[in-house]
């Protein structure tokens, strides 16, 4: 079985990973695979470590020769926020790992969207041979960057310039939307409920475009009641459960837009006597790590974060080396994990059989 099979995704294993399968703290993880000499650790952390990161098959990336043009060996990432979420942390490993393998470093910066702290930021840093900036943001958005920016090759994470006029990475939200909803139709569900994001954001804008695209691929007419509008965390996933299942004819299938949301309608249906899959099917996003710990375990869909600071540092890269063509955007897939939230067809229709029986 390969690593990526063993996570249940399509991505390899990060340290993170290592660091949630061991028990410790990813600052331990690098300490004990980077081989630190003064690092205090009992020996059965070493080996719990080194146990976690052979089962999962991750190879930390080693520093590689300089690769890149003249003395520029330095990254500065800065984030607008580091949060509980996890989704900063997995971008900027994404960066650092890549940079490695052509022995760069990576910085981290955390500005809150504050323009004057970016540009005492700049200048603390102007001291460095930069390669220039990977700039993300907890939330996919349009950004205004300071001037200050401008004398710096800046790629964005996460955001996007209004004019376009800098290459960006994104979350490919619309095309994952119509995947998660894709799924439940061939999976036999016909009357699909969405517990849409907080109104507003460009994830939830993207995501319930991509829904009504599924539906409409398969002539499912869309109906308004189906759509409630969220707010990201759990009790509104709770409440809007309620009362989709309140309707006159209540969903077979619930799409929410994170997986906190998919907690909250957990609950609900569990109160209501319905069981998840037998009785509805619910898909989240994000996958994050309390999905998997879910009953069932939920099928959701991977924000691919970590891939997103691959792709940044390689445009960056390509940037400074001038090899970027011009400005583009990418939009990284957002790959499907099946789980137990969700029937195969074979059993709905079984399922559907036996009612009409």
């Amino acid at each position: 079985m390969s690593k990526k099979r063993r996570l249940g995704t399509d991505r390899r294993p990060t340290m993170m990973d290592v660091a949630a399968t061991a028990g410790v703290s990813q600052a331990t993880v690098s300490l004990v695979l980077n081989g630190s000499p003064g690092a205090k650790l009992s020996d059965a952390t070493r080996r719990r470590v080194n146990e976690a990161a052979r089962q999962l098959g991750y190879t930390l990336v080693r520093r590689g020769p300089r690769t890149v043009m003249g003395d520029r060996t330095n990254i500065l990432f800065i984030a607008d926020e580091i949060t509980t979420d996890p989704w900063m942390a997995l971008a900027f490993e994404g960066v650092r790992d890549k940079a490695y393998e052509y022995g760069i470093h990576v910085s981290l910066a955390v500005s809150h969207g504050d323009e004057e702290t970016e540009k005492m930021i700049l200048s603390q840093m102007s001291h460095m041979p930069l390669l220039g900036i990977v700039y993300g943001t907890i939330l996919t958005r349009r950004v205004d960057l300071s001037p200050a920016f401008d004398d710096q090759h800046t790629v964005l994470l996460n955001c996007y310039r209004p004019e376009r006029d800098l290459p960006s990475v994104v979350p490919g939200d619309v095309l994952g939307g119509r995947t998660a909803t894709d799924h439940l139709i061939n999976a036999g569900y016909h009357r699909i409920a969405l517990i849409n994001g907080q109104q507003g954001v460009d994830a939830s804008r993207d995501r319930l475009k991509g829904y009504r695209q599924a539906l409409s691929s398969h002539d499912i007419p869309f109906d308004s009641e189906l759509v409630k509008p969220g707010n990201w965390e759990p009790l509104s996933g709770y409440e809007h459960t309620h009362a989709l299942l309140d309707l006159d004819t209540p969903p077979d299938a619930i799409f929410c837009a994170n997986d906190l949301m998919a907690l909250g309608c957990y609950d609900a249906l569990k109160e209501r006597g319905l069981r998840v899959p037998e009785d509805i099917a619910v898909i989240g996003f994000d996958n994050r790590e309390i999905s998997k710990s879910m009953h069932p375990p939920l099928s959701t869909l991977l924000l691919p974060h970590y891939e997103m600071g691959e792709i940044a540092f390689e445009l960056l890269l390509d940037n400074a080396n001038g090899r970027q063509a011009g400005p583009a955007q990418i939009k990284v897939e957002c790959p499907l994990v099946e789980r137990n939230s969700v029937k195969v067809m074979a059993e709905v229709l079984d399922a559907a059989g036996s009612i009409k029986a």
